[in-house]
């Protein structure tokens, strides 16, 4: 694998993304651009690109703004931007999928979107769907609309007071809530993204990792999340467009998988008619970080090989 680091705009029209290219030996046969969390990193996908590499697929991500090295120093972790930046997300996703593709014309492209990176997602094909092969939606959640409302409403208020880089304790225990209380005698309070404690010791020492979010970065998150209801944008997505929903059973984040059946119903409601779900029993939140990631990882790839025909 041979890496190649770059920068792309944002289109926020501000700040430069990093950006990461992981190259396969030889001609691509296909392209997997990677949306990662929240409070995380592009980096930690490294060992996941390393495996799609040595299938022949080439690997690209970005840093989201707010994120990993794509922040400036003295600026702020968590914070987005000041205008749309839900829309601002899903834009600079689509100018590195254009920017790769440019480079490598006719192959299929997939997009792979965890946690917040599935909410990016499940904008994106709303907006851009007809323009790639596949979507893989992992770690994925939906809240119900009343706290959708209320947490977008409260966050508004809040910043209306303290600003919109301020960060907001009640904010965050509304959002985040007890994500270990099905974990048992937790050993730290990461616990909840896997069962591998050693993922979750590099995880709590990672400068990059577990920065406390902004009422802007809640804010945008909700808005992302509102926009999932709306019948008008789900009716965008592409009917025949291959989705590939995967989670843990045991991620809080999905609910325990009450959300992800939900998010399952939304696409299967609007008319897609190609989404499998796969759960996986006994994995937590980073399902390509758990215990069992090389089957999971396996599973992605063989997805892939069988959408590409």
């Amino acid at each position: 694998m041979r890496k190649e680091e770059f920068t792309i705009a944002s289109r926020d029209a501000v700040h430069q993304l990093h950006s990461v290219k992981y190259l396969p030996e030889g001609a691509p046969k296909g392209i997997v651009i990677l949306v990662h969390g929240m409070a995380e990193h592009l980096g930690r996908y490294e060992g996941f690109a390393q495996f799609l590499t040595e299938r022949g697929f080439l690997v690209a991500g970005e840093d989201h703004l707010g994120h990993g090295l794509s922040v400036p120093e003295g600026e702020t972790y968590g914070y987005f931007c000041q205008m749309d930046p839900a829309t601002v997300l899903v834009r600079d996703v689509h100018r590195l999928k254009k920017t790769v593709q440019g480079e490598y014309p006719g192959i299929p492209i997939f997009i792979l979107g965890h946690s917040m990176g599935s909410y990016i997602l499940r904008n994106y094909i709303c907006r851009y769907g007809t323009g790639i092969q596949g979507a893989i939606i992992m770690g994925t959640g939906q809240r119900s609309r009343l706290a959708v409302t209320f947490i977008r409403a409260l966050s508004k208020c809040i910043e209306l007071i303290y600003g919109e880089k301020h960060y907001s304790r009640l904010v965050e225990k509304l959002v985040m809530g007890d994500y270990n209380k099905r974990v048992g005698i937790a050993r730290t309070e990461s616990d909840w993204l896997t069962k591998d404690e050693e993922v979750v010791n590099l995880y709590r020492i990672d400068p990059l990792c577990g920065f406390p979010f902004t009422l802007n970065g809640y804010r945008c998150m909700f808005e992302m999340a509102n926009r999932l209801f709306s019948k008008e944008n789900l009716s965008h997505m592409p009917k025949g467009l291959p989705v590939l929903m995967i989670s843990g059973e045991e991620d809080p984040v999905g609910g325990y998988g009450k959300q992800v059946d939900r998010v399952y119903r939304d696409l299967t409601g609007a008319g897609l008619t190609n989404v499998e779900l796969k759960m996986y029993p006994g994995d937590r939140h980073e399902i390509l970080n758990e215990m069992d990631k090389q089957q999971v990882m396996e599973d992605i790839a063989a997805w892939m090989e069988k959408t590409m025909g």
